[in-house]
């Protein structure tokens, strides 16, 4: 992952107070909150300073961010085991901070030729949600309840959670790390300006049979070792039902047999293949018949599997 120095976005030294934290988080925020600001990129900025000060605020996630050591803004790092999800997922919160000031100009409005309008239309602010879903649900597209908690502003622009439950469609093939827009699910907006916009970021679900790439999939398949060798037809499950897939003779272990759209649906149109890999599967009981006709086998058959050891030998002398 990539080191972010949240003690140099906010332009204070790393043995800073909690309260010289705080009074710099309330000056950036004031500067970049999207509502007021005219830099182009403030929603960046501003989702940025948040960030670092919800790590910041909080003095064990602040050890464990300072235990990171040092690196340069941008520079690639591994942190130890279980951080990332121990501490790096920040959600976003404005717990135990005074924002009455940073919305004094929404309150108040904009400058407008001189006079001060206390009507204007603020538009709400976006927010982001993890939706974890199965790839089922990725395969056929779902209706997800979500039950959210997210901070809205009383009429003094005073920040308070707020219960937010409703149901939205997660369509077909959706896929690991997409984001989704579902339109007027964010924070309300001021003076009657429209809500924002809520951003659901899709984690699939591990599956017991299937590894997601992209739309392909991608499923182990384990084989006898005669249906290797002989070639066989066998039934493969896929998430659209089971299909027949025939085994060419002489398959290996390891080898990818595909099956054409047999992966998640596009949205954008056509489909991801499911690639079925070749596992070799030994039996680990036998009967005596059996073992015998593997013995026959053995003492019948010229196949060397390392034939090519006693060549690199050979070269070697």
């Amino acid at each position: 992952m990539k080191y972010k120095d949240y003690y140099r976005i906010f332009g204070i030294d790393r043995n800073a107070s909690a309260a010289e934290i705080k009074a710099a988080y309330r000056s950036l925020a004031r500067k970049y909150h999207p509502d007021v600001s005219k830099e182009p990129d403030a929603e960046e900025k501003f989702k940025e300073i948040s960030e670092a000060y919800q790590t910041l605020k909080d003095p064990q996630k602040r050890a464990a961010y300072d235990q990171l050591g040092r690196y340069q803004s941008g520079q690639e790092f591994k942190p130890p085991p279980d951080w990332q999800k121990q501490y790096g997922d920040v959600p976003f919160s404005f717990d135990d901070i005074d924002l009455s000031d940073l919305f004094s100009d929404l309150r108040g409005g904009r400058q407008r030729d001189g006079q001060r309008n206390r009507n204007v239309p603020i538009p709400g602010q976006d927010y982001e949600a993890n939706v974890h879903i199965t790839l089922e649900e990725a395969y056929f597209g779902a209706e997800v309840e979500l039950d959210l908690n997210m901070p809205e502003y009383d009429a003094n622009g005073m920040p308070r959670r707020m219960p937010h439950a409703f149901k939205t469609r997660i369509p077909k093939g959706a896929t690991d790390g997409q984001r989704l827009r579902v339109p007027g699910k964010g924070g309300k907006g001021f003076n009657g300006g429209p809500s924002g916009d809520l951003y659901l970021n899709i984690v699939l679900r591990p599956h017991a049979l299937y590894r997601p790439s992209g739309y392909d999939l991608y499923l182990d398949l384990p084989l006898a070792p005669w249906e290797a060798v002989l070639g066989a037809s066998v039934k493969v499950p896929t998430l659209g039902g089971l299909v027949r897939l025939k085994i060419p003779e002489g398959t290996s272990a390891g080898q990818h047999l595909r099956l054409p759209k047999r992966g998640l649906p596009n949205p954008h149109g056509g489909q991801g293949d499911l690639f079925a890999i070749v596992q070799i599967v030994v039996p680990s009981v036998i009967s005596e018949r059996e073992r015998q006709l593997y013995k026959q086998l053995a003492g019948g058959s010229a196949f060397n599997p390392r034939g090519h050891f006693d060549q690199e030998v050979h070269h070697a002398s």
